[in-house]
């Protein structure tokens, strides 16, 4: 289980496909605390240390991981967002974040207000799992964010300088893919509700 705060943005150092995977090396200032089996979240993702060799660690993501997220769009030198698995005795400074992500959105618009903040908006397909409200929660690429808008399809949320210059949302562009994970709570309200 993760919060959605991001701990280091790292860098992916190799990228190696493998039949229908992709294996990537990533540097971090952290790999020399990390164990072999170890749960991190990559943009969002929850993948498991495989090997770590030479300051770098690896992960690897399988087809389905690959198909559902964006993590097949990185490459050498791709910066990404990490966040080591919560502890038990900290405090929950964002939300419940699984690192299971539900879906890609696409960043349609940004929206810059002096450089004091910055306005993100996002469309996503419409699904009943995939839902948004007004000061509920939602992770982009890992990032535990309150949703300012919302619709069926889209939403936008408010970025402080802070956590622009401290993920890689300072080098999001329009027509950027990005991970989604919808908040457990609401999924689940939902299912309640249709009793699938």
């Amino acid at each position: 289980m993760f919060t959605g705060i991001i701990e280091e943005v790292g860098r992916v150092v190799s990228v190696k496909a493998q039949d229908t995977n992709i294996t990537f090396g990533i540097d971090c200032s952290f790999t020399a605390e990390l164990k072999v089996d170890q749960s991190i979240a990559h943009n969002g993702v929850c993948l498991t240390v495989t090997k770590i060799e030479n300051n770098l660690y690896y992960v690897t993501a399988i087809k389905e991981t690959l198909e559902r997220t964006n993590l097949k769009e990185l490459v050498a030198n791709s910066p990404i967002n990490l966040e080591r698995c919560m502890l038990a005795s900290m405090r929950i400074d964002g939300h419940i974040v699984q690192g299971h992500v539900d879906t890609v959105g696409t960043c349609s618009e940004i929206i810059q207000n002096n450089n004091e903040s910055w306005e993100f908006f996002f469309e996503h397909e419409i699904s009943n799992t995939h839902i948004t409200v007004k000061k509920g929660s939602i992770a982009i690429n890992g990032v535990s964010l309150t949703v300012v808008n919302s619709t069926s399809t889209s939403f936008s949320v408010a970025i402080i300088p802070f956590t622009h210059e401290h993920t890689t949302f300072h080098q999001l562009k329009t027509g950027d893919l990005v991970n989604l994970e919808f908040d457990i709570l609401g999924k689940y309200i939902q299912k309640f509700i249709n009793k699938e």
